[in-house]
């Protein structure tokens, strides 16, 4: 993944006076991230990180009251201030994540790193040429010159496997066999798109159709930032993947798959919508967990948290296991629904929690609901140590986890699930270094630009496997771009200028 770092080193610090201090954190911090190349990189939220441990080695408390962002511009509009919200998030490792919006198209930005009123580390970082804010509809026209500017792999693993039985493929006899076979209104929903000279079409199918909105964010946010290939494909709506490995190959896009099934894998509509409305319209999202957790790993109380609905089994079970054992558990159903007759049992329903607070407790379990449960992600970013029920189903991350690194395992019954507690427990430097891990993961693999990555890559690669021609069926919807003051004119106007 390419992204901007910077690391100045500057010696050895001796001396512990407060200038000591001050001049070796603003020379010895180190800062990354795509929102150093805000030009290049068009996000809802564009972000970067800063680290202090190569000073400090551990957290200090008083560094977040000491540290400053400034987002500075001027608007193409009207030569005003260029409006951004910024946002600052304490990881409690020694590191931050500073996330920022812009409202208009900036000239002139800067980049403001202070620490105690002073630059840090080669602040401020001047960026020439405008900076588009995500509602611009001006695309690159080349997508592999974009794919490399957003700083994409050309490919991944999952989006090769999924793909390899999907070869010259005649997309009118698919969707003819797609419809004949998955149209079931009551029970199946999905959208037929078609990606025309950048334009989205689609046809919906079925009862349930909302989830389209998801659909369409993500093609709509794509199709402003690159001139995606023409392509036709089919988005599975539900939850539960569609294509048995019994029978033929047809080409669906699913947000889950499983060990029966051979759906293609997209990011799941929760990780895409909070990538997409990031700073937005969304509270819980990959950045936000990592600064809304209030304690670091020391002062975290050693059981395991989950909160949920009764969407499987083993979340009753879950319940008892932490009934027997509330020393080393706090688990509660938030709603019944599949086991409304075994309220009276496993009820009262408690109240929902915020999901930040999870992370007052060092262990998180993660239970499948009615198929994968969405949350992992989270769970991940979040520093904790996740206990991961083994499950058939999977997102399209999965395949890169390992047990007992970035997470502990738990059988598919957690019949050992009290076992696995108390062993984190007793070994609580090797519970940390997998709760570490597992951020590390998130942060290499669940970002936005990552997500963003995985979609335009999937789709990219996709539209190589059509041999028919692309055309707009008939009666089909289209999904049109929402329409703002911003435009294309306002880049070109400053490449004129340069």
């Amino acid at each position: 993944m390419g992204i901007a770092k910077i690391i100045l080193f500057n010696g050895i610090v001796t001396l512990c006076t407060q200038f000591t201090v001050i001049n070796s954190l603003q020379n010895d911090a180190i800062l990354w991230g795509p929102g150093l190349q805000p030009q290049k990189i068009i996000m809802p939220a564009r972000y970067f990180f800063i680290n202090f441990t190569a000073y400090y080695g551990k957290y200090e408390p008083s560094l977040s009251n000491d540290l400053a962002i400034e987002i500075e511009g001027k608007s193409a509009k009207n030569n005003n201030k260029c409006r951004a919200w910024v946002n600052k998030l304490d990881r409690k490792d020694g590191t931050f994540l500073i996330r920022y919006k812009i409202y208009d198209t900036c000239l002139d930005l800067s980049i403001g790193v202070f620490y105690k009123s002073k630059h840090l580390a080669g602040s401020p970082y001047k960026v020439t040429g405008p900076v588009l804010p995500d509602h611009c509809n001006c695309p690159e026209k080349d997508f592999n010159s974009w794919l490399q500017q957003y700083g994409c792999p050309k490919t991944y693993e999952q989006i090769e496997h999924d793909l390899k039985l999907h070869n010259k493929i005649d997309m009118k006899v698919q969707i003819k066999k797609i419809i004949e076979k998955y149209h079931k209104p009551e029970s199946t929903s999905f959208c037929h798109y078609v990606i025309k000279d950048n334009k989205i079409y689609r046809d919906c199918y079925g009862k349930h159709v909302g989830f389209n909105m998801f659909s369409d964010n993500i093609l709509l946010f794509l199709t402003r930032k690159v001139v995606l290939p023409d392509m036709e494909l089919v988005i599975n709506l539900g939850d539960w993947p569609l294509v048995s490995k019994l029978s033929e190959a047809l080409p669906v896009f699913s947000w889950c798959g499983s060990n029966d099934t051979k759906d293609i894998l997209m990011p799941t509509y929760d990780i895409t919508e909070s990538t997409i409305e990031n700073m937005g319209r969304v509270t819980l999202d990959i950045l936000s967990v990592q600064g809304s957790i209030e304690h670091e790993w020391q002062k975290r109380e050693p059981r395991a948290i989950w909160r949920g609905r009764d969407s499987r089994l083993e979340r009753l079970k879950l319940v008892d296991i932490a009934r027997a054992n509330p020393d080393l558990f706090n688990a509660s159903l938030t709603n019944f629904f599949f086991f409304r007759d075994k309220e009276a049992q496993y009820g009262p329903k408690q109240p929902h929690i915020s999901f930040f607070k999870f992370f007052d407790y060092k262990y998180q379990v993660n239970v499948d609901g009615t198929v994968a449960a969405y949350r992992l992600p989270y769970l991940l970013a979040g520093g904790g140590m996740v206990l991961k029920q083994e499950s058939p189903f999977f997102e399209h991350f999965y395949s890169m986890l390992r047990p007992w690194e970035h997470y502990v395992p738990v059988s598919r019954d957690l019949s050992d699930l009290k076992d696995r507690v108390i062993w984190a427990r007793e070994h609580d430097d090797e519970a940390r270094k997998i709760s570490e891990n597992a951020r590390k993961f998130a942060n290499e693999n669940l970002l936005p630009q990552h997500i963003i990555c995985y979609h335009a890559v999937l789709f990219s690669e996709w539209s190589k496997r059509i041999k028919s021609e692309i055309n707009v069926y008939e009666g089909m919807t289209h999904v049109p771009q929402v329409k703002s003051k911003c435009d294309c004119e306002e880049q070109d106007f400053k490449h004129e200028e340069l």
